[in-house]
């Protein structure tokens, strides 16, 4: 047999219909979410510009990139996807896209029944209905499996009872997606998967106070809300492990988009601003510390574009790929972060520079989903979990 047909050599570049699809979207980026554009949606009441995400839903139809067709979606993929969120995270878009197109579209393709999921997702995808997942509670971890907040059946229906936070986008969300357990059940028994609509009895939304004005939070309060079953009672555990790691492979390109923008914007700086009549890019030490950089990022976008890749292709647990995708993205990101204020000197610690937006979307994107340090916890659990298992 043929050794070049036997063992083909990886691949590791984006087709032309995928670089076609990204110029597409960082064209768009470029004339309709200018810097300009975020500070006023970050000086609203809402942050929400409807204008801007009729733009991404229907202009670019990029709401439902990685949702089957026959569901109303574009019908590409993980892949595609991470390519839509590093675009968005290389441009601090502030829009509900990772909250409705990718946390709640996520959980409603994995965890939903069909009945529920062929009523609602089209409605994702198409922009109309906004929607957002609840995972969070008041210890901050993001683990479905550590939910706290109560689904009891009554004659009338379901109703919740407990305390979701770190909801994002919560405040302008038409559908809220809550993860809830029967009562008495623990760890990955007894979840399901809930739909709460905006204004519904026993619901009360409150907007948080965040670090990062160009991705809101809000806190869900659940006092016998009425809900509707979405998934199969108790059985939506795996489900929703599935769409939490697709989100994350998500969010670690939305991450490395971000720190390659600040690596950018760092190198351009270090080569215009002259000091002792010579770029300040020319001094080793600027040299070595932005050659630093460059390695922590290419690290982190390997690691995504594996993880999307991975996501797209295999159908076994993303958990491993997915926590060190998330990891090095938090790491890349606070370190670019870093650098690009520390080396832009005074001016990179104005309001009036961009540098401090990314600084803040870095610190917050660090700790959502779980920490770097908390999925290197977890990367060596499912690891050891999965050593022991193949041992005789």
């Amino acid at each position: 047999m043929n050794a070049a047909v036997a063992n083909p050599p990886l691949q590791f570049a984006f087709t032309a219909e995928q670089q076609q699809f990204r110029d597409s979207i960082a064209r768009f980026c470029r004339t309709h979410a200018p810097t300009a554009r975020t500070r006023q949606q970050m000086a609203s009441d809402t942050g929400l510009d409807r204008e801007l995400w009729n733009g991404l839903c229907s202009d670019l139809g990029l709401s439902g990139v990685q949702v089957p067709e026959s569901l109303g979606g574009q019908g590409f993929g993980q892949v595609e996807l991470g390519i839509v969120m590093e675009e968005l995270g290389r441009a601090n878009v502030c829009a509900p896209y990772l909250a409705s197109s990718v946390l709640a579209a996520n959980a409603l393709v994995n965890a939903a029944a069909p009945g529920p999921r062929d009523e609602w997702l089209p409605q994702l995808c198409d922009g109309t209905q906004l929607a957002t997942l609840a995972v969070a509670e008041a210890d901050g971890h993001w683990d479905p499996h550590r939910t706290t907040v109560a689904a009891r059946k009554t004659d009338r229906g379901w109703r919740l009872d407990g305390v979701k936070t770190y909801v994002l986008d919560g405040h302008v969300a038409d559908l809220i997606l809550v993860v809830a357990r029967a009562p008495g059940s623990h760890d990955h028994e007894g979840l399901s998967l809930f739909a709460v609509r905006a204004g519904a009895p026993g619901l009360q939304v409150r907007a948080l106070n965040s670090l990062d004005p160009t991705r809101r939070l809000a806190r869900v309060e659940c006092t016998g809300a009425e809900a509707l079953l979405l998934s199969e009672e108790g059985a939506a555990g795996p489900g929703l492990d599935r769409a939490m790691d697709e989100s994350l492979a998500a969010l670690a390109s939305e991450m490395v988009g971000g720190a390659q923008a600040l690596l950018d914007a760092t190198v351009s700086y270090a080569k215009m601003r002259i000091q002792f009549g010579r770029p300040i890019g020319s001094f080793q030490a600027i040299k070595h510390r932005l050659a630093d950089l460059l390695l922590d990022v290419e690290f982190a976008r390997s690691a995504a574009y594996r993880a999307c890749e991975r996501a797209a292709e295999d159908p076994s647990p993303l958990r491993e790929v997915a926590s060190v995708a998330k990891a090095l993205a938090s790491d890349a990101f606070m370190l670019a972060a870093r650098e690009a204020v520390q080396l832009h000197g005074g001016i990179g610690f104005t309001w009036e520079h961009d540098t401090h937006l990314y600084f803040k979307r870095a610190q917050s994107s660090s700790v959502l989903l779980g920490s770097a340090a908390e999925h290197r916890d977890r990367y060596v659990l499912s690891l050891a979990a999965r050593t022991a298992g193949d041992r005789p």
